[in-house]
């Protein structure tokens, strides 16, 4: 979710509470709240050496003991319009830092808006190969395969693998 979406469906409902869940499905604890909203800027070369850079809009979340504390829709979209001057762009996408035993980041989803809550749905950020057509094997096209032409009575000979004229087991 951008920015722009988010900002727009926290406005529908300023005085609903904002709950965020986990891909897992579990909730973030509802007296968590948004301890820092940052701009992340990432500039990097990728395995088959072209230069990247991406940003986007990181909400970090936090809870105590403070289990009487409520983030409310209207009091984020006012830290984000604070935040407003250095995110320089309503267009960026949107994730959450949230500690899981670990710190973890999760791209914003969705928004599920009722009168009293707003959630905010994560999803699984995944690693990709950003250069397939350099770094991995071509994939074997369907028709490169003809059973009828494959001898499967014939005994495997040794690959170099197996150590020259030894049977690989």
């Amino acid at each position: 979710m951008k920015l722009n979406e988010l900002k727009e469906n926290l406005s529908k409902q300023p005085d609903a509470n904002i709950r965020f869940l986990l891909p897992n499905g579990d909730f973030v604890p509802v007296h968590a709240h948004v301890t820092e909203v940052a701009r992340i800027d990432k500039k990097f070369v990728d395995c088959g050496g072209t230069l990247r850079s991406y940003s986007l809009c990181r909400l970090q979340t936090w809870f105590s003991d403070d289990v009487d504390h409520r983030l409310t829709a209207g009091k984020l979209l006012k830290i984000l319009e604070k935040a407003h001057s250095f995110l320089a762009s309503n267009d960026l996408e949107v994730d959450v830092e949230h500690e899981i035993g670990f710190i973890s980041q999760f791209p914003l989803e969705s928004a599920d808006i009722s009168p009293r809550e707003i959630t905010l749905r994560l999803t699984e950020r995944r690693t990709a190969c950003l250069a397939p057509e350099k770094c991995k094997p071509p994939v074997a096209q369907p028709a490169d395969f003809n059973p009828l032409t494959v001898n499967f009575r014939q005994e495997s000979t040794a690959s170099t693998c197996c150590g020259g004229d030894k049977k690989c087991d």
